[in-house]
């Protein structure tokens, strides 16, 4: 063929075949939902269940919304925050505590689940984490039972790890070890629960 000539159907400028634009279009969407995994997202939602907020949930490790403390994440010594309650409502027989991460890149991430807590005094302290007799703790989404400490990947925005406890009017009978979609599923219909958060960031 000589210079210049171009052979039918050969032209530089011919449009795409279909299959290409799918491949294509295809690449661009796996490329965008791995964008929207990286890191840690902002005002994601916990999937707990409502309650009426009338328990007063605190620590005196860190203000509500403010920084958790270095030692008590894997940078530092790990430990559970002491936590604190009072002005439980009345008729409650069992407390249910939940510590989560809705930030997580691959959903929400379980820290800590605990129940067997009694609910019956109307207030309590647990020291460094340790509450009184009668505690069971579920696995954690690290695949451990009890308390896993925050440890969010290098360079993610903080995120904000939340702890709530619950009042129930009925004991559990879960096992220890019991999966955190097992305890999450027990407020439902919770005379009360108290929230509060905590944010970290790595690097």
């Amino acid at each position: 063929m000589g210079p210049g000539k171009i052979r039918r159907g050969s032209s530089p400028f011919a449009p795409p075949r279909s299959s290409d634009l799918i491949r294509f279009f295809v690449a661009m969407a796996v490329v965008a939902a791995a964008l929207a995994g990286c890191g840690g997202g902002k005002d994601k939602q916990s999937d707990l269940p409502a309650a009426p907020e009338n328990i007063e949930f605190s620590t005196p490790a860190f203000k509500n919304g403010g920084a958790i403390p270095r030692a008590l994440t894997c940078d530092g010594a790990g430990k559970p925050p002491t936590l604190a309650w009072r002005a439980v409502p009345p008729g409650a027989v069992e407390l249910v505590l939940v510590v989560e991460d809705p930030d997580a890149s691959d959903g929400t991430f379980t820290h800590w689940t605990a129940w067997g807590i009694a609910g019956s005094t109307g207030a309590g302290l647990a020291p460094d984490g340790q509450f009184p007799a009668g505690l069971k703790e579920g696995e954690n989404s690290a695949g451990k039972t009890g308390w896993t400490p925050p440890c969010p990947p290098e360079g993610d925005d903080p995120h904000h790890y939340s702890f709530s406890l619950y009042a129930l009017d009925k004991g559990l009978t879960l096992e220890p070890g019991a999966s955190p979609a097992d305890v999450k599923a027990t407020p439902k219909g919770a005379l009360g629960r108290g929230t509060f958060t905590g944010t970290y960031k790595r690097g």
